[in-house]
Formats: C-alpha cells, sequence, structure tokens
C-alpha cells in the first residue's frame, strides 16, 4: 500500500493558526502523511507576530534531504521563506530530489506583519517561483510579484498571466480573498496552454481567516502527493478552504484560524448521528406498543443534531424521513434515520441549542395531561408556551413559530427545560416535546415518565 507523503517547508506559528502547524492538520484532513522542514519559529498569535527566529539555512536544507531520502516525498509545499540564504537552499533541494513543488509566495502575516525581508523579493521571484507546479498568490502578492496593482478580476487574470510568463511557474493561482463581490473568485491560468479557468465560492462574512493561504497551498499539495492531476487537486483544495473558513473557529482577539478539519470532523459526526439514531429507533422497535399510544395525528419525529459548531441548519439534524407513524397501534419509523428529513423537531433542536450545546435530541408527542403531570413528579423540568399569543410577523412567517415558542418557553424557567409542551391554536394540534443530550437519553425519559403514568 502506498501512502502518500506530503511535505511543508515553512514557518511555525507559536499560535497554531498558519504555518506548519496548518499544513499539517490539512493533509491529515486528506489523508497525506506530513512532514516537515522547518524554515523559522514566530512568536504569533491572532493580533500579530511579535518574534522571529530564522532556522540556520543548513539546517532547512538538512531537513528536507533527511525526509526524502529516506521517507520520500511525493509533493512539497513552501510557506514562510524568509531570507535568500533560506529561499537558495529550498530551491537546491527541490531540485536534487525532483518533487512537485506548490509554492504559497508568503510574504506578510494576517496582522500585516512582513514575513519577509525586503532583499529576498527578488529571490523569491529568481528563485523559488520558476521551480514551483503551482503559485497561489493572493492579490497584495500578485500586485508585488506582477508590478501592479491587483483589485479586479481582470486585474488578477492579467497578472496570473504576467507572473507565469515573466517567472515561469507552470500554473498561477491569483486567489479572489483580497478581491470584492459576493464570491470569492480565484483566477488559474495554465502556463503552458494559455488557458484561463475560474474557481468560484460564496464569500463567507467571518473575520476568521488566518492560516487561509497556507491550507490552501497545503492541499494542493496533498492532492498532487495523492497523484490527482493538479487542476483537481487544485479543485478539491477550493472546496476545503471554503469549509474550513466556514467553519473557522473564533479563538483570540484578532483574525481566528481556518478549519482544515472542517473537511473531516463532519462527517465523522455524521457517522456516530446516524449510529445514535440507529440505536434509539431499535429501542422504539422494542417499545412499539407503548409509543404507539403516544403518536399524535400529526405523526411523530425523533431527532439528533451535528454537535452545536457544526450544526447550522435542519440538513444538520437527522431525523426519520416519513416520521415515526402509529400503524396498527404500534409505532413505526418510516425509514432508516436521514439528514434534513425534519424541520419540525429539527427547529426545536436548532433553537434549543442555542441555550445548551449539549441538549441535541428531540421526539415530539401527542398532549397528555398525564404526561405533564408524571414529568413533573419525576422532577423533570417542564415548561409551555401559548401559541395563541403569537405576535402577528411571527404567526405569518415560515418556520418562525417553533423557535419563538421554544425561547418563549426557555425564558419561563431560566434554563433548557427536559420537556416543552402547548396546547395548539386554531388548526394546530396540542403537543408535547421532549428535549435530551442524545435520542437514547430522550427515549430514556420518554419511557420512564409513561411508566410512571402507568403506576399511578
Amino acid at each position: 500500500m502506498k501512502i502518500p507523503r506530503a511535505l511543508t517547508i515553512a514557518g511555525l506559528d507559536s499560535g497554531g493558526g498558519a504555518g506548519i502547524t496548518a499544513d499539517l492538520k490539512t493533509f491529515h484532513a486528506l489523508g497525506v502523511y506530513g512532514m516537515v522542514a522547518l524554515t523559522a519559529v514566530t512568536a504569533q498569535n491572532t493580533l500579530g507576530v511579535k518574534a522571529v527566529q530564522e532556522i540556520d539555512p543548513s539546517v532547512v536544507e538538512a531537513q528536507i534531504n533527511a525526509v526524502a531520502e529516506d521517507i520520500g516525498v511525493d509533493a512539497a509545499k513552501t510557506g514562510m521563506l524568509s531570507s535568500s540564504p533560506i529561499m537558495e537552499v529550498v530551491a537546491k533541494a527541490v531540485k536534487r530530489w525532483g518533487f512537485p513543488l506548490v509554492v504559497d509566495p508568503v510574504m506578510y502575516a494576517k496582522s500585516g506583519d512582513p514575513l519577509i525581508r525586503p532583499e529576498a523579493m527578488d529571490t523569491l521571484k529568481r528563485v523559488i517561483i520558476p521551480i514551483a507546479k503551482v503559485v497561489t498568490p493572493n492579490a497584495p502578492e500578485a500586485s508585488h510579484l506582477a508590478g501592479f496593482h491587483v483589485e479586479t478580476l481582470d486585474d488578477a487574470r492579467k497578472a496570473a498571466k504576467v507572473i507565469a510568463e515573466e517567472l515561469h511557474p507552470e500554473i498561477v493561482i491569483v486567489k479572489g480573498g483580497h478581491l470584492t463581490g459576493d464570491e470569492s473568485i480565484d483566477i488559474v491560468y495554465f502556463r503552458d496552454s494559455g488557458e484561463y479557468r475560474e474557481l468560484r465560492a460564496p464569500r463567507i462574512d467571518t473575520k476568521n481567516t488566518h492560516g487561509t493561504g497556507c491550507s490552501f497551498s497545503a492541499a494542493i499539495a496533498a492532492g498532487l502527493a495523492k497523484g490527482l492531476d493538479p487542476w483537481n487537486a487544485i479543485k478539491i483544495a477550493k472546496e476545503l478552504i471554503t469549509m474550513a473558513i466556514k467553519y473557522s473557529l473564533p479563538l483570540g482577539h484578532g483574525h481566528g484560524p481556518v478549519n482544515p478539519m472542517a473537511w473531516l470532523e463532519p462527517k465523522a459526526y455524521r457517522i456516530e448521528v446516524l449510529e445514535e439514531m440507529n440505536r434509539a429507533l431499535s429501542i422504539i422497535e422494542k417499545n412499539a406498543e407503548t409509543i404507539g399510544n403516544y403518536i399524535p395525528e400529526v405523526q411523530s419525529n425523533l431527532g439528533y443534531a451535528l454537535p452545536a459548531f457544526y450544526a447550522r441548519d435542519t440538513d444538520d439534524v437527522a431525523a426519520v424521513p416519513g416520521r415515526i407513524v402509529k400503524y396498527m397501534g404500534r409505532a413505526k419509523p418510516s425509514g432508516p434515520p436521514t439528514f434534513g428529513a425534519s424541520s419540525h423537531v429539527a427547529s426545536y433542536i436548532l433553537t434549543v441549542m442555542k441555550y445548551d450545546p449539549e441538549m441535541r435530541a428531540a421526539i415530539n408527542i401527542k398532549y397528555d395531561e398525564d404526561i405533564i403531570k408524571a414529568a413533573r413528579e419525576l422532577g423533570y423540568v417542564v415548561s409551555s408556551y401559548d401559541r395563541r399569543q403569537e405576535p402577528p410577523e411571527i404567526k405569518t412567517k415560515e418556520g418562525a413559530s417553533i423557535p419563538w415558542g421554544t425561547e418563549q418557553a426557555i425564558r419561563a424557567v431560566g434554563r433548557v427545560p427536559d420537556v416543552i409542551y402547548h396546547l395548539g391554536d386554531w388548526g394546530k394540534e396540542p403537543e408535547i416535546v421532549i428535549l435530551g443530550r442524545t435520542p437514547t437519553e430522550v427515549l430514556e425519559k420518554l419511557l420512564n415518565i409513561i411508566s410512571h403514568v402507568r403506576r399511578n
């Protein structure tokens, strides 16, 4: 079995958001073994760079040679190369071993602090970029490399061609993060064919973009290490960095880091959620007659959300498509759990999670006074809301009633309750919603309450 291997030749960000730490996270997220040739140590956080200590160029070269001669390198990327001597030894080693190189022409930290010596700018153009398979400047970096200000897409196109023809990398990507518009559009230029391509993604409104360039270039290198052609490696890198920005981390007081593990974590959490839902549905099947007595006219559903950080909308909540129906007096799930299968129960869960991120599951059942009484007697926190008191603007807004009602119920008891109920309204059936951290916990509460009703 061939294990893809990628090398990052870059600096250390002590804040963990950029440099080799971001690169290694990205390699790992894409299933690539990551190695390091450290070029500098920076004392850095989300607010800026406090100090820099360069690594001796001979040690930088020795690191590259050490991993290449033993482990092997399928692709590499450069990040912070702060001096001409470091650039010279990196170029020497890359030529010696012949692996494809992605160059992130790092000039400034996200805070604006310089990460390259002024006299090394010419060395970057003369020594490093010409040996690159892919070079990934943002608009300010492209401005330096092309020699004119890059502000628009047309500017980006012109800059990409100038960089390719004058400095001779195979592919130039002028990234669109610093440009304007509702979309982040990267211009990709292929020198050999003279072809332009575009990569588009929605522009995400966040200040937490520290490490964007590092993760993007690392993702391209990871794709090349896995044997992908450059275009497919670039497309996957665009998808990864869009997710990494969407789920960026609100850490520190400045520009928080992007989250390359967002490529991996939600997929793993989705598997966990579905497994837990299947366990819960087995409990329903074992107690089908008991639970069947409490299925409302609108049917029941059981929902379970991804962890709060990744739960943004109903597509992040798993539920039963077609709901849990009452069939011959027994509760029967209509199908296997699926994400996005509920708007009703999912609305309760998503609203509750804003107040208590651990409460990720819920089931709705028919209203029964004995259930409410038993829940209180068992010490569960019970609250309610009155749908007749909904403001007109809530009644007329699609999907607004449940969030409004849930918040009313939470405020009434000062916390997320175990049980929320309402007595209905014109055309709206009364119902009870039982909440919990997991769907199995929700069902344990339900069965405990039903058992108490039967005993009394």
